[in-house]
C-alpha cells in the first residue's frame, strides 16, 4: 500500500476514537441509543478539530449493517467505503464548488430515490457557508421536510454565514478546539506506533504550535518525521517552524517582573534577529502571565508545558506583585498585541509593550494611595527616614501663615501650642502613621475659614447697596511662590506622600 500522512492513518474510525469533542460524542451516542434521531446536523467549528471525521462516523453508525448502532465493525466492508468516501449511500458534497442553484435542484430531485445498501441516504456538505443565498433558499423546503430515508450532515467554519432559517431547523454542535495536553499525548500515541522518540517538550511544542487543530498537528509531526528521522526534539521543532522556547518565554517574563527593561529588549532583539516571530512570542508570554495568574488563585493549575524547575523560579518572582500588576501587564500586552496585528514594524510596537508594561509596575495607582492613607503600608508606609518603628513622633506645629497685604482681615486663628492641650489617652499610644499624618493635614489647614466673611457681618443697610451697585473690582495681588510653598499643609502632604517640589 502507499503511503499515508498521519492525518489519514490515524484518523479516528469510531465514536470511541475521537479525541477532545466528548459534549458532541455523548449527544450522539445518547440520540442513536435512544432512537432519536434528527434529520439535518450542523458541525461548526475550526480546522482540524474533526467536522468530517464525526460526520463519517456518524455516517457508518447509521448505515452499519443492524443499524443504527454506536457498537458497529469499523472494518466491515460498508464502514470501510464510507471512511473512504466512495458509498453510493453516503454523498460528499464540497459546498465551494457546488453553491449554486443547480447544484442544488439535484439534491431535490436524487432524494427521492431509496439507498441501495444501508437504512439511509446521506448527504454531507462540507463548507456549507459557501453556499449562495439563493441556494439556501431552495434547500429550505426540502430540508424541512426531507423524506424518511434521508439525511443532512452540514460542515462549517463560518456559521454567522450560513442563514438563520438553515440554522434553526438542524441540531447544531460546536466543536472546540482540542486542548494542547491531549494533542500532546496523541502525537506520543503516534511516535510510538511509529517507532520514532519524541520529546515531551518536542511534543508540548507541536501541539502549542497547532493552536487547537489535531490535524495540524499530525502534519508538523509527519514533517518532523521526514526531517530528523527517528528522534525529535524540542530543538527541531523550534528550528523548522520557528517557534519559541518555554526558556525564551520565562525568561522574559522574568524580565518584566524584576524590571529590567534592557534585558528584556535585547532578548527581543536576539528573537527578531534570528527570524522568530513576534506575535507568536508575544502570545506566548501572555499565557505565561496568565497562567501565573492562575496559579495564584488555583495552585493546583496547570503551567503552560514549563518544567519544574524554569516554573518554580517564575511563581517565586511573581509573589512580590499584587495581582492587579499582573492584571495591568496583561491589558498592556494584549493592546500591543492587537497594535501588532495590522503594523509592518511589529518590533517596533513589541518593544513600545514591553517599555509600558514594566513601567506600570512603578506607576502609583490610586488604589494604592488609598492603602497607604488606610495604614497599609503602601507608598514606603509612609515613614520619614527620622522615624523608627517604636517611636511616636510629635506632629509638627504649624507655623502661621504669612499675612497678605491685600487681605488684612485673613489672619488665621492662633493656634493652641502643644503644652497647652490636654492630655489624652491616645497620645500616650502609637498611632498608625496614616492616621497621624491625616491628623496633621487637618490640624495644619488654616482656620480663617471658620470666621463669618466681612459681607454676613454687614448691616443690612450696607448689603442692599452691595447688592444694587456694583462694587469696585480691584486687581488680585500676586501670589508669593515662597509663602505658598511654606504653608504647613504643603509641606505636611510633602512629607506624607514623599514628594518634592518642581519649581517652573
Amino acid at each position: 500500500m502507499s503511503y499515508q500522512v498521519f492525518a489519514r492513518k490515524y484518523r479516528p474510525r469510531t465514536f470511541a476514537d475521537v479525541l477532545g469533542q466528548d459534549h458532541v460524542i455523548s449527544t450522539l451516542r445518547n440520540s442513536i441509543e435512544r432512537d432519536r434521531l434528527a434529520h439535518a446536523w450542523l458541525f461548526v467549528g475550526p480546522r482540524g478539530t474533526g467536522k468530517t471525521t464525526t460526520a463519517r462516523i456518524l455516517a457508518k453508525a447509521l448505515n452499519c449493517p443492524g443499524g443504527p448502532s454506536i457498537d458497529f465493525d469499523p472494518d466491515d466492508p460498508v464502514c470501510l467505503e464510507i471512511g473512504n468516501g466512495t458509498s453510493l449511500d453516503v454523498i460528499e458534497i464540497d459546498g465551494a464548488s457546488n453553491n449554486s442553484v443547480d447544484n442544488v435542484r439535484d439534491i431535490r430531485e436524487n432524494v427521492q430515490f431509496t439507498p441501495t445498501q444501508g437504512k439511509f441516504k446521506i448527504y454531507y456538505i462540507d463548507e456549507v457557508h459557501m453556499l449562495t443565498s439563493a441556494a439556501f433558499n431552495a434547500l429550505l423546503k426540502t430540508l424541512e421536510e426531507p423524506p424518511e430515508h434521508v439525511k443532512f450532515i452540514f460542515a462549517t467554519t463560518e456559521p454567522n454565514k450560513i442563514l438563520p432559517t438553515i440554522i434553526s431547523r438542524c441540531q447544531r454542535f460546536d466543536l472546540r478546539p482540542i486542548p494542547t495536553e491531549t494533542i500532546a499525548k496523541h502525537l506520543q500515541y503516534i511516535a510510538t506506533q511509529e517507532g520514532v522518540h519524541l520529546d515531551d517538550p518536542a511534543a508540548w511544542a507541536i501541539a502549542k504550535g497547532a493552536d487547537g487543530g489535531m490535524r495540524d498537528a499530525q502534519s508538523m509531526l509527519d514533517q518532523l518525521v521526514a526531517f530528523c528521522g527517528e528522534s525529535i526534539t524540542e530543538q527541531n521543532v523550534l528550528e523548522i517552524f520557528g517557534f519559541t522556547s518555554r526558556e525564551t518565554v520565562a525568561s522574559l517574563t522574568s524580565s518584566i517582573l524584576s524590571k529590567d527593561s534592557p534585558k528584556a529588549l535585547d532578548l527581543i532583539h536576539q528573537q527578531a534577529e534570528s527570524g522568530k516571530e513576534l506575535s507568536q512570542l508575544l502570545g506566548e508570554l501572555i499565557g505565561c502571565l496568565r497562567a501565573l495568574l492562575v496559579t495564584r488563585l488555583d495552585p493546583n493549575a496547570g503551567n503552560e508545558g514549563f518544567a519544574a524547575e524554569i516554573w518554580d523560579p517564575l511563581v517565586a518572582a511573581s509573589e512580590g506583585i499584587q495581582t492587579d500588576r499582573i492584571l495591568n501587564l496583561i491589558d498592556v500586552l494584549a493592546d500591543s498585541e492587537g497594535r501588532m496585528k495590522w503594523a509592518s514594524n511589529k518590533r517596533l510596537h513589541f518593544e513600545i509593550g514591553i517599555i509600558k508594561a514594566i513601567q506600570s509596575l512603578n506607576d502609583a495607582r490610586i488604589s494604592d494611595v488609598i492603602k497607604a492613607l488606610a495604614g497599609a503600608g503602601s507608598l514606603s508606609d509612609l515613614q520619614t527616614p527620622s522615624e523608627t518603628p517604636h517611636s511616636t513622633p510629635t506632629p509638627p506645629v504649624p507655623a502661621p501663615a504669612p499675612a497678605s497685604p491685600a487681605t488684612p482681615s485673613s489672619n488665621p486663628a492662633p493656634q493652641a501650642s502643644e503644652a497647652e492641650l490636654p492630655p489624652t489617652k491616645e497620645a500616650s499610644e502609637p498611632e498608625p502613621k496614616a492616621k497621624r499624618s491625616l491628623d496633621a493635614l487637618i490640624d495644619a489647614a488654616p482656620e480663617a475659614t471658620a470666621e463669618p466673611t466681612p459681607a454676613l457681618n454687614a448691616p443690612p443697610q450696607a448689603a442692599e447697596q452691595s447688592s444694587a451697585e456694583p462694587a469696585n473690582e480691584e486687581e488680585p495681588s500676586p501670589v508669593d511662590d515662597d509663602s505658598f510653598y511654606q504653608d504647613p499643609l504643603i509641606q505636611e502632604a510633602l512629607k506624607v506622600f514623599e514628594g518634592t517640589i518642581q519649581q517652573p
